[in-house]
């Protein structure tokens, strides 16, 4: 479920490769981010558009790898990131000029699962909403932390503050959520 292990100095030498054109060296970045990066997105996003949109971000980090300065103040994880923030963004403002189907026309298959697939998502929905009525400052540490499981210096740095203020700021997150939640969710769990 996590990232697979790459040592900061090897993730270093695919970029620095990756910068020299090597293809192979930016498919080994793409092997370690797509997971969390695809997480991050899915989560935020209706998942058909989720896989366009993760390309969207690998083709942008490509383009754009000639502007990243490998040193230690930022990693490239955080850039990523940011670019994947970026991308979001465009991609929720043009999803939202688009027409939204209504309830009754989803697929019937869905309705066919196993209990537990509708469990869980109802209680993806709860989340979904309490999530929503948080503060975007508070949904970005969330997400960054639980959904893209990015470590907690990754998300200081995506986010542009200090460690100890991304934790502050999760905890906080992490403490609002509770309050938004139905109290039937901790039925459920």
């Amino acid at each position: 479920m996590s990232r697979k292990t790459l040592e900061e100095a090897d993730l270093q030498d695919l970029v620095r490769r990756s910068q020299e054109g090597d293809t192979e060296a930016f498919a080994g970045i793409y092997n370690h981010y797509f997971e969390s990066v695809y997480r991050f997105t899915a989560f935020r996003v209706p998942e058909e558009m989720a896989e366009d949109i993760v390309a969207d971000v690998f083709v942008k980090a490509w383009e754009k790898l000639h502007t990243y300065k490998l040193r230690r103040n930022v990693p490239f994880g955080a850039w990523l990131f940011r670019i994947a923030r970026h991308t979001l963004v465009d991609a929720y403002r043009s999803y939202q000029k688009m027409e939204e189907v209504p309830e009754d026309m989803e697929d019937t298959d869905e309705f066919n699962r196993a209990e537990t697939r509708v469990k869980r998502k109802h209680l993806l929905k709860m989340v979904r909403g309490a999530m929503d009525e948080l503060p975007k400052r508070y949904q970005e540490v969330l997400h960054l932390s639980y959904v893209a499981e990015l470590p907690n210096d990754e998300v200081a740095r995506v986010l542009k503050m200090r460690s100890g203020a991304a934790r502050t700021l999760k905890f906080r997150a992490l403490k609002k959520l509770e309050e938004n939640l139905p109290p039937e969710i901790f039925e459920t769990m």
